[in-house]
C-alpha cells in the first residue's frame, strides 16, 4: 500500500507537470513537459546516487580506512537482512546522515563527521538504521526523483512567468495558476511523501537497533546541533533537506518542513520503547570518556571518524 501511494504521488506530480506545460505552450507544452518528466525519472533512477554523493562531495569508506564505521553499518545491514550498502564519509561539521540509491543492492549510506563528532556508538548505530530503514522501504529513489519533478516544475513555473509576463493575450488565472499553484502543489506533495517515511524509517530503524531510545537520543543531539551549524547543499539546493534524518534547513515543526517535527518523532520513539519495557535513559546515552582502557565496543564516537586521530 505504501509503494502503491507513492507511486500515485509521483504519477500526480507529473501530471502537473504537464498541466502546467499546457498553461503554457498547449498541446505540444504537455507533451514536451511529459517527455521531460519521463526523461527525468529515467535519469534519476540510474544515477540518483551518484548525484547526492557528489553534491556533497562525499567520500567513500571501507573496512580498511573506517573498520569501525563500516563494521557498524555491515552488521545492521546483516540484521536488516540487506546487503551491505556503500558507506560514505562527508567531512562537514553540520551533524546529519542520508542515504540514497536505487534498490538496496546499489544503496549507499553516508554520515557528516559533524554527526561522528556528538553522538556515541549506540546513537551512530541507530542512525545508521534509520538510514538502512529507508533503503528497506526503498524510499531512497523516491525521494529523489520526486524532489527532482518538484525543482523542475518550480522552474518551469520561472520561465513561464520570464516569457510570457508581457503577453497581454495571455490568460490571467492561468498564469497564476502555472506560476504560483503548480509549484506550491508540488511543494505540498514532495513534503507529504518525505513526512510519512521518516516515521516508517524511524519504525525500522527501532526494529534493526533494538532500543528506540537511542534514535530518540541521537535526534535530540542531531536537531539541536542542525539548528546552530549551518548546511552549505541544502542553502544552495532547498530539495536536498528531505533527504537527511533531520531537516538540512531549519527545524521539522511547520507546515512547509520536509520533516516532522522532531519532539513528535522522539515522543512515537519514546512510546514504542514503553511498549517494549524499556524506560529511562538508555545506556551510553553520551560518548564514552577518552580513556586507552576502553574496550573497542565501548570507544567515543571520535574513534568512528578515520578523518579524526586519537
Amino acid at each position: 500500500m505504501n509503494g502503491f501511494k507513492t507511486m500515485m504521488l509521483l504519477a500526480a506530480l507529473t501530471a502537473l507537470f504537464m498541466a502546467l506545460g499546457y498553461t503554457l505552450g498547449g498541446t505540444g507544452g504537455a507533451l514536451i513537459a511529459f517527455l521531460v518528466a519521463a526523461g527525468m525519472n529515467l535519469f534519476t533512477y540510474w544515477n540518483a546516487d551518484k548525484i547526492v554523493l557528489r553534491m556533497h562531495n562525499a567520500k567513500e569508506v571501507d573496512a580498511a580506512s573506517a573498520p569501525q564505521l563500516h563494521g557498524l553499518v555491515a552488521g545492521l545491514a546483516r540484521r536488516a537482512g540487506l546487503p551491505v550498502p556503500r558507506v560514505y564519509l562527508i567531512d562537514s561539521p553540520h551533524p546529519n546522515a542520508f542515504a540514497t540509491g536505487r534498490n538496496p543492492e546499489n544503496a549507499a549510506v553516508a554520515a557528516t563527521t559533524g554527526l561522528l563528532a556528538i553522538l556515541s556508538r549506540e546513537e551512530v548505530a541507530a542512525v545508521m538504521a534509520h538510514e538502512l530503514a529507508h533503503v528497506r522501504n526503498r524510499d531512497t529513489l523516491i525521494m529523489t526523483m520526486t524532489a527532482t519533478i518538484a525543482g523542475a516544475i518550480s522552474m518551469l513555473a520561472n520561465f513561464g512567468l520570464f516569457f510570457r509576463g508581457n503577453d497581454s493575450r495571455g490568460n490571467l488565472v492561468a498564469m497564476l495558476l502555472a506560476v504560483i499553484v503548480a509549484p506550491f502543489a508540488a511543494m505540498i506533495v514532495q513534503l507529504a511523501i518525505s513526512r510519512t517515511r521518516e516515521y516508517g524509517a524511524d519504525r525500522g530503524a527501532a526494529e534493526i537497533h533494538g532500543d528506540p531510545r537511542h534514535l530518540a537520543s541521537a535526534l535530540r543531539k542531531l536537531a539541536e546541533g542542525a539548528s546552530r551549524i549551518p548546511n552549505p547543499v541544502a542553502a544552495r539546493n532547498p530539495a536536498a533537506a528531505a533527504l537527511y534524518i533531520v531537516p538540512g534547513l531549519g527545524r521539522g515543526d511547520s507546515l512547509f518542513s520536509t520533516h516532522p517535527a522532531t519532539e513528535n518523532r522522539i515522543a512515537e520513539l519514546e512510546r514504542m520503547a514503553g511498549e517494549l519495557g524499556l524506560h529511562g535513559t538508555p545506556p551510553l546515552a553520551e560518548p564514552a570518556p577518552r580513556r586507552a582502557a576502553v574496550p573497542p565496543s565501548r570507544r567515543p564516537t571520535s574513534a568512528l571518524n578515520p578523518l579524526r586521530r586519537n
